[in-house]
């Protein structure tokens, strides 16, 4: 069975593959919404210490509370071509207002994109 998770800021769509004493046991199969960049105490702020975040990898597991899993019944997407929609999407977000929060997340973004480039073989 599918599920969506939130995940910090992001969105993914996983599969349970186990039980463990502190919730459920997933691997991420693809992205819905990439995570926002930037400090999660400081929304919108730039003079604090600036976080790229990554979206999770491919077969990436982790443990969840069960309550956070919603039941996705959806095709699941390529994780590559998700990963890309994801990251387009949130590229349109933030470069539909000119701010330096945005500049800056947009500047966290390219990086980022470099590095999906470089090991997951997407081009954007």
């Amino acid at each position: 069975m599918y599920y969506q998770l939130p995940f910090k800021t992001g969105r993914y769509i996983v599969e349970e593959i186990g039980e463990h004493p502190n919730g459920a046991l997933v691997q991420v199969l693809a992205v819905v919404h990439h995570p926002k960049q930037g400090d999660l105490h400081a929304p919108g702020e730039t003079d604090v210490f600036f976080h790229e975040r990554k979206a999770l990898a491919f077969k990436e597991k982790r443990i969840v509370h069960p309550n956070l899993l919603k039941p996705y019944d959806g095709e699941v997407p390529d994780y590559n071509l998700s990963l890309k929609e994801a990251v387009g999407r949130l590229e349109e977000k933030l470069t539909a207002e000119n701010s330096d929060y945005n500049q800056q997340a947009l500047k966290a973004l390219s990086n980022l994109k470099e590095e999906y480039h470089h090991y997951n073989h997407i081009t954007f």
